[in-house]
């Protein structure tokens, strides 16, 4: 299979060789473009443009034609010839040893496609013969120069790759030349695009241009590039608002460049990338200034960013400022001298092919032998940097073939030179290229000069890579705009520190500006969302950062503590001295009517409800969880049972005692009060106890009522056992309610009904209170609310039912003896018996 699709390829060029070479008999070629060594080196260069007109035969296209002659492409033709010289010349590169040179004019694609296949033909011989294996194919030459454009370069690079012969360009710089697998013998003395393209998105970055157009031209270069420019772009947050592709036939004015003129203006973007070959770029810009489309920022491409081709067009220089990323300048040193050494040459005749031979109709230039001194083209900088090239790439042949022959032993063994070989060789100079062949270097980044009297261009920044890397020194650019400013191209202004944007329309340059909410934050690195801030922290509206949120909880050293602790304190010490007071004075009635031992009972009771008090100050734990409220329930209904069963005993002993004695006395006999007592206490405590196992309380942070604060406090605050305990302790105090009220006609010293019920009634108010705030109010004070609860039940109780008997002992021991008690029954008897 291999060995048919050769013949076939062998074949197909060898009618195409004959019947290119039909239109080619008896034309005239110039001495110039040829000359005998023991190695060739081909050169393609634009000497003539390209013809506009229509092709209708397959011939190749005759380029030397009146006024169609390129400057620039005379340049690069006289840098090869100067580089060969000096080489010839040297005695260090390639001694003993002739380079040779056979140069095409290639103004089109068929004069390149025919000057492929003519330095494929082997020396001496009108035809193409390809054996099966390649590596053994030996052309006329060993490596090609050029050419220029990128579908010149890809066309020739196609054609050579399988026969693995160099193709060095000097000025094709489309990163799809890079495809090792489609163009393995492609390498070039300038960057590739692809570096290019990174630069510029750099520029637009630098200066926070992300609202631009982008215009290209049709081609490779233009096409192949703006897609990727157009990608990175919008990888780096840049929008492009308009993109347009001038066609090959494009003419300045016509129709197709006014509706892109017009559709450019109607964008209103500031900048415009105008990514072109320098043809089609001068059309454009002859639209844009027929058009009058000014004060604009131009971002230029290397091929005509310092393009004489367009700097020289009458009204360039109020389009606005251009920006340009040039290939960094370098000079041939003598190029200027060996070219007017040439126009006073003698270049003798022009050859003409002689009958049945076969020479190339492109190797003729009629108007470079009629320069003279003072009338000959211009070597401008572009051209300059692009001679360079072509001067610098018949050094990198010359420098392959100096390894190649071994001439750095002493003396260059002169033989046969396989292309591949010479491939090979020239790829190891990796201090020139890269491992895609393209070339190690960097860009100048220009800025259009109009301050004198004729145009310049000012290196204002350098590109390196890699990774590319961009370095501008901002002040030497003069902008457009009055005052210097640098010029803004954007959909909209940015938005307020805090503000996101929000996305209108396709573009997401394009938006409007929405604050971030409460508890959220702009991060700069994504300006279109808001970032929820961490659990711990907080953020107010229209925040930009996220701020430590405050841990609050009822500390110790807190001014209301203080006042609550000092308050608790006090408490204890009067539970505590009205112990000893009852003690000291157990024998009186007044300590025998208020209950006896069941006194300290209840003062015990009360006591360790103000204990579990100071477990509501400090960082919640499990243990001060647990001990803030079942201890002060369970002490409660203590107190409160005591309270009920002594008050149900007063009045069933004034009252019912005589009418049933056989139920009094069996109450009596069997404990009854301390029996009641223990049952009640009992009930509460299993009410206690699975409210803590249930629905234990722990130690847990709430994020949710204050945005700013965590808040420290204890789980299942309201729980169903907690509500359960405080309904048990409220029947009881509506119990002890019932039977103090029983006993207010009871006499005067059992008769408590009043102390009872403000006791009571302040513990019923305080415990409404606080369920009513709990219910609409969770915050940082809740905890103190809940203390003055439980507080104020304990005073309630010590307050209502002790301090007026502490009263009477202290004070008034007059009331405080037996007589005065019995009078009290006495008064009682006869008030009740005469009812």
């Amino acid at each position: 299979m291999l060995t048919l699709s050769t013949h076939l390829l062998g074949l197909q060029l060898s009618l195409a060789c004959c019947c290119w070479a039909l239109a080619c008999q008896e034309v005239e070629s110039s001495p110039d473009f040829s000359l005998p060594g023991d190695y060739i080196i081909a050169g393609l260069f634009p000497l003539h443009g390209e013809s506009p007109g229509v092709r209708r035969k397959p011939e190749v296209t005759l380029c030397d034609r009146p006024n169609n002659f390129s400057g620039h492409g005379y340049h690069l033709f006289q840098a090869m010839r100067l580089a060969i010289e000096q080489i010839n010349n040297s005695t260090s590169l390639l001694p003993n040893v002739t380079l040779g040179y056979e140069l095409y004019d290639v103004c089109s694609e068929s004069a390149v496609v025919y000057a492929v296949l003519s330095v494929l033909t082997p020396r001496g011989m009108r035809h193409i013969e390809i054996h099966q294996n390649l590596s053994y194919f030996s052309p006329k030459v060993v490596a090609v120069i050029g050419p220029d454009t990128t579908s010149h370069a890809a066309t020739a690079a196609a054609m050579l790759s399988p026969f693995l012969v160099p193709v060095i360009s000097y000025e094709a710089s489309s990163m799809m030349l890079s495809t090792k697998r489609q163009y393995p013998s492609f390498l070039r003395m300038i960057p590739s695009d692809k570096n290019q393209v990174k630069t510029m998105v750099l520029l637009l970055q630098r200066f926070g241009w992300v609202w631009i157009s982008l215009v290209g031209s049709n081609g490779d270069y233009g096409q192949v590039g703006v897609q990727e420019l157009e990608e990175q772009a919008s990888r780096k947050g840049i929008c492009i608002a308009f993109k347009g592709i001038m066609p090959y036939s494009a003419r300045a004015g016509d129709e197709k460049m006014r509706g892109m003129i017009h559709d450019l203006a109607q964008v209103r973007t500031t900048v415009v990338v105008v990514y072109a070959g320098r043809q089609l770029a001068k059309v454009f810009f002859e639209s844009v200034v027929l058009a009058k489309l000014t004060d604009k920022v131009w971002v230029a491409s290397a091929d005509w960013a310092i393009s004489s081709h367009i700097t020289e067009m009458p009204g360039i220089r109020d389009i606005g400022t251009v920006l340009g990323v040039a290939i960094q300048q370098r000079v041939v040193l003598g190029l200027k001298d060996f070219e007017e050494a040439y126009v006073r040459a003698d270049k003798g005749v022009l050859r003409s092919c002689p009958q049945g031979s076969w020479c190339s109709s492109n190797q003729l230039c009629r108007k470079c032998w009629t320069f003279t001194r003072d009338k000959m083209p211009t070597l401008g900088t572009f051209s300059m940097s692009s001679a360079y090239s072509s001067y610098r790439a018949v050094y990198a042949v010359a420098y392959g073939l100096h390894q190649l022959l071994g001439c750095p032993s002493g003396a260059c063994s002169v033989g046969l030179v396989y292309p591949w070989q010479l491939l090979q060789q020239i790829q190891k100079d990796n201090l020139t290229f890269n491992n895609h062949g393209n070339l190690l270097g960097g860009y100048d980044i220009i800025t259009w000069d109009w301050s004198g009297p004729e145009w310049s261009f000012r290196v204002i920044g350098s590109s390196t890579w890699s990774p590319v890397r961009l370095d501008i020194n901002k002040t030497k650019i003069q902008w457009h705009r009055k005052n210097n400013q640098v010029p803004k191209s954007v959909c909209n202004k940015n938005c307020s520190k805090g503000y996101r944007r929000m996305v209108t329309g396709v573009h997401h340059c394009c938006f409007t500006c929405v604050s971030c909410e409460a508890g959220t934050f702009l991060n700069e690195s994504d300006l279109y969302h808001c970032q929820p801030c961490g659990k711990e922290e907080w953020a107010p509206q229209g925040s930009q950062t996220c701020f430590p949120r405050t841990v609050v909880f009822l500390t110790w050293h807190n001014p209301i503590s203080w006042v609550l602790l000092a308050a608790n304190t006090l408490l204890l010490l009067l539970l505590g001295g009205t112990a000893g007071l009852f003690a000291w004075h157990f024998d009186t009635p007044v300590v025998k009517s208020a209950g006896g031992r069941l006194c300290f009972l209840m003062l015990g009771s009360l006591a360790v409800g103000s204990c579990s008090l100071y477990c509501f100050f400090g960082e919640p734990t499990l243990s001060t969880c647990l001990l803030r409220l079942a201890p002060f329930a369970l002490g409660f209904t203590i107190f409160l049972s005591c309270l009920t069963i002594r008050s149900f005993q007063l009045v069933f002993i004034f009252k019912f005692s005589a009418k049933v004695p056989t139920f009094y006395h069996a109450w009596v006999q069997n404990h009854g009060a301390g029996l009641f007592v223990v049952l009640s206490s009992m009930a509460q405590l299993l009410i206690c106890l699975t409210w803590l196992v249930v629905w234990t309380p722990l130690p847990t942070r709430e994020y949710e009522h204050f945005p700013q604060l965590v808040m420290l406090e204890c789980t299942q605050a309201n729980s169903l056992g907690f509500i359960l305990s405080f309904a048990y302790n409220g029947l009881l105090s509506v119990s002890a309610f019932a039977c103090s009220y029983l006993g207010k006609d009871l006499p005067e010293n059992y008769n408590e009904a009043k102390c009872v019920t403000f006791s009571l009634l302040l513990n019923f108010v305080s415990w409404i209170t606080f369920f009513t705030t709990a219910s609409v109010y969770q915050g940082r004070y809740l905890p103190i609310v809940n203390v003055l609860a439980v507080l104020s039940s304990l005073c309630g109780g010590f307050s209502g039912y002790f301090l007026p008997k502490c009263y009477v002992i202290l004070r008034r021991p007059d009331l405080n003896s037996t007589e005065h008690f019995q009078a009290s029954i006495q008064d009682y008897t006869r008030r009740w018996g005469s009812t």
